[in-house]
């Protein structure tokens, strides 16, 4: 993964999402992410007009008391995202989730098993470098995407923090 790369996610709030987004960043990847609620086309419609070269998915999640699947949904996604090379399946429902069904995939504890925890170089790029890309609701067709850059978000965060919230040093 490489500058101007995109990375997508079908993740749940865990912090396995964190982490992946700021290692995408860090790399000067760009980020996006859809619900793991949504169905096959829905995460198509999006997905698909960014070109992802990796996905990131968990094998499941919960919502209202009910646990779902997500990895029966896998296959039919990668057939319709033809650009990803690899998909990262994270363990939430289940702890050692089958992968065999889903083209490319290996487990989270696969792909970070012998890295090392180290300092993180950050990429230098321009202040309007895309970080994340989101989309529109999608209620008057296919989702538009919405690009968000680097410093702008940067300067937002810090707007929100100092100014919203009043967040000093040391806090």
């Amino acid at each position: 993964v490489q500058p101007g790369d995109r990375v997508a996610a079908c993740l749940p709030n865990i912090p396995e999402t964190v982490v992946a987004m700021l290692a995408t960043a860090s790399l000067g990847a760009i980020w996006s992410s859809a619900s793991p609620d949504f169905g096959v086309q829905g995460v198509i419609d999006r997905f698909g007009q960014i070109e992802p070269k990796v996905l990131l998915s968990a094998d499941g999640y919960f919502y209202g008391g009910q646990q779902s699947a997500c990895l029966t949904r896998l296959p039919d996604i990668m057939a319709g995202l033809p650009t990803v090379e690899r998909t990262i399946v994270v363990p939430y429902v289940h702890d050692t989730p089958a992968l065999d069904a889903v083209p490319r995939a290996v487990s989270w504890e696969e792909f970070v098993t012998g890295r090392r925890p180290a300092d993180i170089p950050f990429a230098r790029l321009p202040f309007n470098h895309p970080l994340y890309v989101l989309f529109s609701s999608g209620t008057t067709g296919v989702p538009k995407c919405i690009v968000h850059g680097a410093g702008g978000t940067l300067v937002q965060h810090l707007k929100e923090h100092q100014l919203h919230t009043d967040l000093k040093r040391g806090d």
